[in-house]
């Protein structure tokens, strides 16, 4: 738990990650996660709680901590007249042991910007470099909190990419992100995390399936009276309905089913359909069913 004042951040979060997986925390804005990765990074103190990472404790076994870990924060600022070359190097000597920059240089790609300035390069260039850094100690467990906000599609993909090979060599990654993308590209499993608690966890897979559907139809009306989730649910081939705002979203099992059903349904009711549209079950539909909000709200 960790507590400010009146406030309560975190609010008895239990969590446990495996070695070798790729662990997201997601949530919207002010559900505990930075709070979460500070405190795991030894960053922050807990009010209370029993905080373990790679089986130490904070209180007692810092520095070995300190060692094993790599952190890289959602906006890191450098100094801007060393170059890139020269911060992987102060970075390395933090650590008894670890990579080299050349090393860590080439799995950043960024080879042919060692001689720059951090200030002449670009916000792509900077988290990569950022990552950089984090790596350069050969850590086993690395900390990305929210690693791509800001950035363009190639520059997310390359972090991925760099993300996806650290995994690949049996070290561990807990990352938080407002990305649902990234969430199911990366993640091995998944805690939605709401008002400091966990609410749900599971793989990608899981949490989808825990709909109980594999698409989702959203429909407005122009007017018409009230319509409840369930009348709605009872049409064939929807297994839940939720409304928010002026839109309806129903969860099916079989599309083909459940439109020609809604049609039909609000025919009868002479409603005029203002919207009507179908996508796949995503993570922000999971997330919005359990919280009644936007992930980025």
């Amino acid at each position: 738990m960790k507590r400010y004042d009146d406030v309560t951040a975190v609010d008895g979060l239990d969590l446990e990650v495996r070695v070798g997986e790729c662990f997201g925390l997601l949530g919207p804005n002010g559900a505990g996660k930075t709070t979460t990765i500070g405190i795991l990074e030894g960053l922050l103190d807990p009010t209370s709680g029993d905080v373990r990472v790679l089986g130490r404790r904070w209180e007692t076994e810092e520095r070995a901590l300190r060692e094993r870990l790599g952190v890289s924060l959602q906006k890191t600022e450098l100094a801007d007249k060393m170059t890139v070359e020269e911060l992987l190097r102060l970075f390395r000597s933090f650590y008894p042991r670890g990579r080299s920059g050349d090393d860590v240089l080439k799995t950043v790609s960024l080879e042919e910007k060692r001689k720059a300035w951090f200030e002449k390069l670009s916000g792509g260039q900077k988290q990569r470099l950022a990552v950089a850094c984090a790596l350069v100690g050969d850590p086993e467990l690395l900390f990305r909190d929210e690693p791509t906000t800001g950035l363009d599609p190639q520059s997310r993909r390359q972090l991925w990419d760099v993300i996806g090979e650290f995994k690949a060599a049996g070290r561990t990654v807990l990352l938080t992100t407002h990305y649902m993308d990234e969430a199911e590209r990366l993640c091995d499993r998944i805690a939605i995390v709401d008002h400091g608690k966990v609410i749900k966890l599971g793989t990608p897979r899981e949490l989808i399936a825990s709909l109980g559907g594999d698409e989702v139809v959203e429909f407005a009306c122009e007017s018409g009276g009230a319509l409840a989730a369930a009348e709605l649910e009872a049409l064939p081939g929807v297994t839940a309905a939720r409304k928010q705002g002026e839109v309806w979203a129903l969860t099916v099992a079989e599309v083909h089913v459940a439109i020609p059903s809604l049609l039909a349904f609000t025919a009868k009711r002479a409603l005029a359909l203002t919207r009507l549209s179908t996508h796949r079950a995503t993570l922000e539909d999971v997330f919005v069913t359990l919280t009644g909000r936007q992930l980025r709200e």
